[in-house]
């Protein structure tokens, strides 16, 4: 009992009114619902942020040897400032059941129930108490290193010899042992997952198709990802019922991982195949860039192929099978070297065609791939004959491309909507307002055609590092309509939720957060392509037939 005397005894006042302040903050909606276990950790890590942040200016304080207060004043403040944190700390929770719930309604996802709140709390004073041990077991490593020290060793060196030392060790068993480990068990795990032969999809047998016996890619190397790809819908039976016409059949090569050794030998092999079955005879080519697992959004080509009958044609060359995080995090360069590789064999070929006779050539990508499909053509390489146009897609914050559009956007435009000078080469669009306005004339897009689709709502694009310390820009008047009401800036808070927010963004339904609906890319593609002989009526069809199929 005296020990836990000793313990309450010592703690901060300010530090737990701050970590009250910041735990109350972390359950204020973001741009993602959070579940109950994500909730429950950044509550968990606020509170020690918030309790840091408060022992901090406690410690400034007494080393500036300001005025102290008595024992006695010290024990009424201490427990007035640990009843105030308790109030602030049951009140948010109590808000943030409605706060959670309005934005999962606006998403059309199911309210949260009331007893959420109980495992939410719990979860947050384990977290809390696992960090504080932590924090404790550092400070007392530094200590012992800091007395033996201290016997051949000033006092001010021995105590930064201790804070290194500790430093040291926590780093290395975290970053040498832990994360190691767990990059090993999920390289591991997700190879597995790409080799996998999925049940449900035969070898095909048409003999244009990639991963056919007379392909040039074997079925096995493309991958998973590479089979969902080219056994995917729709076909030119599905094509034909929607727009009422004969429709092709569209040609998706796909090259995996394991279909050659390096980027350029992937690169060549990806063309050879495109020339077997005809691509260039098509009368648009895609250069796609998939995400870092080889995934290509089947709601971003299928739109494109219904809009033009089947007369499609697209191309992927897979460079990784982990996430898009991991994969920047383990090879960063690969993404790039790998879509500067295709888009160099690819454009050098079509580029020596005449050209009314070659089809016009776009490049796409999401996230990720939206990335690495920017950074795939160099501007001096096609200045005097460029290529149609590109259409990327919720591309991350990373992305010098989108940074550098949107820092250079016309001044009255907001940074979820900006307008780059006079619109007449690249444009951005939200869900439901496609590139182009109602009444304007395509020629008022020029030839050359690039267009950022961003959701105001999608953290990983508009996660900022800098909200640790002072609000995004995203969050300035006028404000996004989709983003919550009640969504505020909090030093380090809302930093923390962005995180969250990036890692669950792919968790939202289609049309919010990073899952970008097809009715968007319907839009997005038919302002870009301009295609032919489509009424209101077939597309209000084509968006049923997306919407239906979860796209």
């Amino acid at each position: 009992m005296h020990w836990i005397a000793a313990r309450l005894g010592s703690l901060s006042g300010l530090g737990l009114v701050m970590a009250g302040l910041f735990m109350a903050a972390a359950l204020t909606p973001s741009l993602i619902p959070r579940s109950t276990a994500l909730q429950g950790a950044l509550c968990g890590m606020s509170l020690i942020a918030g309790y840091a942040l408060g022992g901090l200016i406690r410690l400034v304080w007494l080393g500036l040897e300001l005025p102290k207060f008595s024992d006695r004043m010290q024990r009424l403040l201490l427990l007035g400032s640990g009843l105030l944190a308790a109030v602030l700390v049951l009140a948010s929770l109590w808000l943030s059941l409605g706060w959670q719930n309005d934005l999962r309604q606006a998403m059309g996802l199911q309210p949260e129930r009331s007893g959420r709140l109980i495992v939410v709390l719990a979860i947050a004073l384990a977290v809390a108490t696992v960090v504080l041990l932590l924090s404790r077991l550092f400070l007392t490593v530094a200590r012992l290193v800091e007395g033996r020290a201290s016997r051949f060793l000033s006092r001010p060196v021995a105590w930064m010899l201790g804070v290194g030392t500790a430093a040291f060790l926590f780093w290395s068993i975290g970053n040498g042992i832990l994360v190691a480990r767990m990059l090993a068990v999920m390289d591991s795990a997700y190879a597995t997952i790409d080799a996998a032969i999925q049940t449900h999809i035969s070898l095909p047998a048409d003999p244009s198709k990639t991963g056919s016996t007379a392909s040039l890619i074997d079925w096995q190397g493309i991958g998973h990802e590479g089979r969902n790809t080219v056994a995917g819908w729709p076909t030119a039976g599905d094509i034909a019922v929607l727009s009422g016409a004969p429709s092709e059949e569209p040609i998706r090569v796909y090259v995996g991982l394991n279909s050659a050794d390096d980027p350029e030998a992937r690169a060549k092999l990806a063309l050879a195949e495109l020339l077997r079955v005809g691509a260039f005879d098509r009368s648009l080519l895609v250069i796609a860039t998939p995400t870092g697992t080889g995934w290509i959004d089947p709601a971003g080509l299928a739109p494109l192929e219904i809009l033009h009958r089947g007369d499609v044609a697209s191309v992927a060359v897979q460079y990784s099978y982990l996430p898009s995080w991991l994969s920047l995090l383990v090879a960063p360069e690969y993404g790039k070297a790998t879509a500067h590789a295709v888009f160099r064999q690819v454009y050098g070929h079509w580029a020596r065609l005449p050209k009314d006779q070659r089809p016009r050539l776009f490049l796409f990508g999401l996230s990720l791939g939206a990335l690495n499909s920017s950074l795939s053509a160099d501007l001096f390489d096609v200045i005097d004959d460029p290529f149609d146009g590109a259409l990327w897609v919720g591309p991350p914050f990373a992305s010098k491309a989108w940074r550098n559009a949107s820092a250079n956007r016309v001044p009255d435009s907001p940074i979820w909507r900006p307008v780059f000078r006079d619109g007449r080469i690249l444009r951005f669009a939200n869900q439901g307002t496609g590139f182009m306005q109602p009444e304007e004339r395509a020629e008022a897009w020029g030839p050359l055609r690039i267009g950022f689709l961003q959701y105001p709502g999608d953290p990983i694009t508009f996660f900022e590092p800098g909200s640790l310390l002072r609000a995004p820009e995203w969050l300035s008047e006028p404000r996004a309509p989709d983003l919550p009401p009640g969504l505020r800036w909090y030093p380090v808070v809302t930093f923390l939720q962005g995180v969250l927010d990036v890692v669950t963004a792919t968790q939202a339904p289609p049309g919010h957060g990073h899952v970008y609906a097809g009715v968007d890319y319907l839009r997005a593609w038919s302002d870009l392509t301009d295609p032919a002989d489509w009424t209101p009526e077939a597309m209000a069809g084509v968006e049923t037939a997306l919407k239906d199929r979860g796209l």
